[in-house]
This record gives structure tokens, C-alpha cells and sequence, in this order.
């Protein structure tokens, strides 16, 4: 079994937010493999299904994106799931839009979510960064980082957004358990940005 994490903040206000692709992408395989709909469990909504041969939770957190950690720790020692089985998917500043990478273990690079999930789990979970792009390079501060990244996706990200969603989605199977080369090369030959 692997657990899927979308980090983001719950609410509607919040819901096209650059912060939230992590969620986005989580609707979105549960939609694509016809999940059935999330319930509130662990502080966290929650499902199961299948994707491929495989057997995934879908978690998206409800306690914020600061405070994410708890409820993943909490799901994956109730499903006995190990880290190494736990992909997190969030919004990456460093990445430029559209631009994707997977790694397992490292540091958080700021990243408020990553830091609680490292705190409460661990570091070695498979990171899935998406990029979102950053407001304004060397130096933006840090108040417009913030207001950037809870800010919705333009009608220009929009175009690049659907297809990364939609070719991750489509690859979804190969994500789990595979050679992380192997689901890169697959989502990199289907992109088209």
C-alpha cells in the first residue's frame, strides 16, 4: 500500500492557490481512478482505491499546510504504511512553472509543510515538487512570497497546470513502487511545455 500526500490549505478561499497544487493533484487522481469521495479521518480527508496494480491512500491534510505533519504521522502508523511508501506532493518556488521533480529524502527548502512532515515523520518520504515559479528573484521579500504563493494561479499558469496535473495523473501507476527515472522519462515524454 502507498499513501499520497497533497499538501495545501483546506477551505475554498483557498482552493486555486499556487500553495494547493498538492491538493489539486490528489482531486485529481481521485477523480481519473474513480476513487469514492474523501471522508475527514486522522485530521485529514481521506480515500482508498486502486491505481494500477496498486492499492493508494489519497490524504490531503485539514490542519494547514503548517501544522501537515501530524495527520500524515497519524495515517501512516494507523495503515502501518512506511515512509518510503509515502509520496508528498507541494508547490515548489525553486522550480520554475510547470517544471517537475521527484526525490526521496532531503531538506525542506523552506517549506513550511515539508518542515512539519520531517518533524513528525522523518525525512525519507518521496518528495514530488512541482513548480510554481517565484515572485521575484534575488531577493523578494518574504511577504511577497507569501502573498504569492496564496495567491490563485493566472489564466497564463492555468495552461501549464492542466497539463502537468493531467500527464502526472495519466502516469499515476508508474509513480508508485517504480525507478524514479522511469516515471520522470514517461511524464517528460507526454508534457508539451
Amino acid at each position: 500500500m502507498f499513501v499520497l500526500v497533497g499538501l495545501g490549505n483546506p477551505g475554498e478561499k483557498y482552493s486555486l492557490n499556487r500553495h494547493n497544487i498538492g491538493f489539486m493533484l490528489a482531486d485529481s487522481f481521485a477523480t481519473a481512478y474513480h476513487f469514492p469521495p474523501f471522508k475527514i479521518k486522522f485530521s485529514a480527508a481521506v480515500c482508498e482505491g486502486t491505481i494500477g496494480k496498486h492499492k493508494v491512500i489519497l490524504c490531503k491534510p485539514m490542519s494547514y499546510m503548517n501544522l501537515s505533519g501530524q495527520s500524515v504521522k497519524d495515517l501512516i502508523r494507523f495503515y502501518k504504511i512506511p515512509t518510503s511508501q509515502t509520496y508528498v506532493v507541494h508547490d515548489d518556488l525553486d522550480l520554475a512553472p510547470g517544471q517537475i521533480k521527484l526525490k526521496l529524502a532531503g531538506g525542506n527548502g523552506g517549506h513550511n509543510g515539508l518542515a512539519s512532515l520531517d518533524q513528525h515523520i522523518g525525512k525519507d518520504y518521496w518528495r514530488v515538487r512541482l513548480g510554481i515559479g517565484h515572485p521575484g528573484r534575488p531577493l523578494a521579500h518574504p511577504d511577497i512570497v507569501t502573498q504569492y504563493v496564496l495567491s490563485n494561479f493566472s489564466n497564463q499558469d492555468k495552461k501549464w497546470l492542466s497539463q502537468v496535473l493531467g500527464v502526472i495523473t495519466q502516469e499515476a501507476d508508474s509513480l508508485f513502487g517504480a525507478d524514479p527515472g522511469v516515471w520522470l522519462t514517461k511524464v517528460f515524454q507526454n508534457l508539451k511545455i
